[in-house]
C-alpha cells in the first residue's frame, strides 16, 4: 500500500479579450497603476475567500471540524467533509486528512489552537479524495497512515481519477499533493485500535464508497461515521454506492448507541437526527425503491411516485440529487439475482 501518485499543476498566464495584460494597460503611468492594482483586487476576491475549518469541542478530548454544506469549490479546498481529531496522551489522532496538501495544512492550523501535541496518526474512514488526499503531508511530519485494508485498496484505485477531477477546478491550489494510500491496511470486517491510551474500534459500512468504514470511540461514545451519515444535506448516492450496505451499516451504528455521532457532511448531532435525516432514507430507498424495482414496477413511475417526500426536501442538495438517489437505488435492486 505503498503506492504514490503525483501531480504537477502549472499556473497560466493571464490573458484578457485576445490580448496581453501589457497591451491593455495603455500609456500612462497612473493608468498602469490603477489597472494592476484593480486586477489584483479582482483575482484576490475570486479566487479564494480563505476557508480555514476550525475545531469544535465534542466531547472531553475529541473535537470535530465541521466543513461547509456545499461542494468541493477552491474557496473551501475541497474541505466540504467534516474531520475530526483526539488530543491522546501521545499525540494527536486525526480522522481523516483532507482533499489536497493546502487542506491538510489548514486542518493542521485547526489542530494547532487547541493542542501543540503533533499529528502520531491518521485514520482514514474512506476513499474519496477529501477523506485521504492530505495523508501525504502528515507522513511526511511523522503520522502514521492507517485505514481498513479494503478501504486503502480502494484508494489506490481511485487515485488518478480523483487527482485529475480536483485539478479542473482546485488549479494551483492543488500544488505539492501526492497521493499516498493509507500505508497500516487493517485486517478482516472490523478492526479494533490502541493508540495514545486511545481505544478505537473500525468497522466497514461500504456504503458511499467500497471499503467505507466508521471509526467508534467507546470510552467517548462517538462515532465518526464517515459518509454513511449526513444531516442537514442528502446523502449522496453514487453509482458504486451501495444503498442496502448503508441500510444494514446504519442498524449497526445505531445498535452502538452513540451519545454523539460526526456525520460525514453536517453538525455534529445526536442520534435521533441520524436516524431521521440518514437511517429513515436509507429504509426508504431499500424498503420502497428497491422493492418497487423487484416487483418489476416502471422505474419512471416509481421515480415521479416518490419525487416529492416531505420527510427530506429540507435538506441541502434535496432538488438535485434525490431523483438521482432514487434511480441509483433502482438499478443496485434491478441487478440483484
Amino acid at each position: 500500500m505503498a503506492a504514490i501518485f503525483s501531480i504537477t499543476v502549472r499556473a497560466g498566464t493571464y490573458r484578457g479579450q485576445g490580448r496581453s495584460y501589457r497591451e491593455r494597460v495603455g500609456r500612462s503611468g497612473v493608468e498602469r497603476w490603477f489597472l494592476t492594482v484593480l486586477l489584483g483586487l479582482s483575482i484576490a476576491s475570486s479566487a479564494y475567500a480563505d476557508y480555514q475549518p476550525k475545531a469544535e469541542l465534542v466531547t472531553g478530548n475529541v473535537y470535530a471540524l465541521v466543513g461547509p454544506l456545499g461542494q468541493r469549490s477552491p474557496k473551501n479546498d475541497g474541505l466540504n467533509a467534516n474531520f475530526g481529531f483526539v488530543v491522546a496522551r501521545d499525540g494527536v489522532i486525526l480522522i481523516d486528512s483532507g482533499a489536497s496538501r493546502l487542506g491538510a495544512e489548514k486542518i493542521a492550523q485547526a489542530i494547532a489552537t487547541v493542542t501543540d501535541k503533533p499529528v502520531r496518526w491518521v485514520v482514514n474512514t474512506g476513499s474519496q479524495d477529501h477523506r485521504w488526499l492530505g495523508n501525504d503531508y502528515f507522513a511526511a511530519h511523522g503520522a502514521e497512515t492507517i485505514a481498513m485494508s479494503r478501504t486503502a485498496a480502494t484508494q489506490v484505485q481511485q487515485a488518478e481519477g480523483q487527482l485529475k477531477g480536483l485539478q479542473g477546478f482546485l488549479n494551483t491550489r492543488l500544488e505539492g499533493t501526492r497521493a499516498l494510500p493509507a500505508q497500516r491496511p487493517l485486517a478482516g470486517e472490523e478492526a479494533a485500535l490502541e493508540l495514545g491510551g486511545e481505544t478505537l474500534r473500525l468497522r466497514y459500512t461500504h456504503a458511499h464508497f467500497p471499503g467505507d468504514a466508521w471509526v467508534w470511540l467507546p470510552k467517548q461514545r462517538v462515532v465518526f461515521s464517515g459518509d454513511l451519515v449526513y444531516v442537514e444535506r442528502l446523502l449522496g448516492v453514487m453509482p458504486w454506492s451501495s444503498v442496502i450496505s448503508g441500510q444494514k451499516a446504519f442498524l449497526a451504528l445505531e445498535a452502538l448507541q452513540p451519545a454523539r455521532v460526526v456525520p460525514g457532511h453536517g453538525k455534529v448531532c445526536d442520534l435521533a437526527q441520524a436516524r431521521r435525516e440518514s437511517g429513515d432514507y436509507y429504509d426508504f430507498l431499500v424498503n420502497k425503491i428497491g422493492v418497487a424495482a423487484q416487483d418489476m414496477q416502471p422505474m419512471s413511475q416509481v421515480l415521479d411516485q416518490y419525487a416529492d417526500l416531505a420527510a427530506f426536501r429540507h435538506l441541502e442538495n434535496y432538488a438535485e440529487l434525490h431523483r438521482a438517489n432514487m434511480n441509483r437505488a433502482f438499478t443496485e435492486f434491478e441487478a440483484l439475482p
